[in-house]
């Protein structure tokens, strides 16, 4: 019997569309499974946080979007077409409180400045186990390498999170800005 391997959702944000097809074809070709999240709206980003959305078995969830100052850029919509109890606001901690319901998951939040301790204790406490994103600024490129490299390590070379982290970590000064906390 051949092991189980983990099933990954990978959340696209606004923008990031040719970054998470690289990534969506790199972990397929690991051997992960991966369900990949279009978000149009805000109420698609509330619906995966809050679990609702994401399959029984999803063990990791990569959001792969931009960031600025520790808050999840959202798609702006016009103002007639948003739902009633949908934020007009990027996602930020007090977000991620109101809307996550994430027991025992990883979380690589794959953009800058997703990092900030804010937002990563705002993970933890919605139940999480492991919240990783860098707290600076990375290229574009950085940030697609690292999660290569991370998801390599798990993969081939059989690491735990944080053994994979490390490593991941490594790849060049860029990578260093990603901080890893867990509960």
């Amino acid at each position: 019997m051949s092991k189980r391997e983990p099933s990954i959702a990978l959340v696209c944000g606004p923008g990031c569309e040719l970054e998470t097809e690289a990534l969506r074809c790199t972990l397929e070709y690991f051997g992960l499974r991966v369900i990949t999240y279009w978000l149009g709206r805000p109420q698609d980003f509330m619906s995966i946080l809050s679990g609702e959305d994401l399959y029984p078995d999803i063990e990791v969830l990569v959001l792969n979007f931009h960031g600025d100052e520790g808050t999840f850029i959202m798609p702006e919509l016009g103002e007639d077409v948003y739902e009633e109890s949908e934020p007009r606001v990027n996602f930020g901690p007090q977000h991620i409180k109101q809307f996550a319901h994430l027991p025992g998951k990883v979380v690589l939040a794959n953009g800058c400045s997703l990092g900030s301790e804010q937002l990563a204790r705002a993970f933890l406490e919605s139940g999480c186990q492991t919240y990783i994103g860098p707290d600076d600024y990375p290229d574009g490129n950085t940030a697609l390498m690292f999660a290569i490299r991370f998801f390599y390590e798990r993969m081939t070379n059989q690491k735990n999170v944080k053994e994979a982290f490390l490593a991941a970590r490594l790849l060049d000064e860029e990578s260093s800005m990603y901080r890893i906390f867990e509960r």
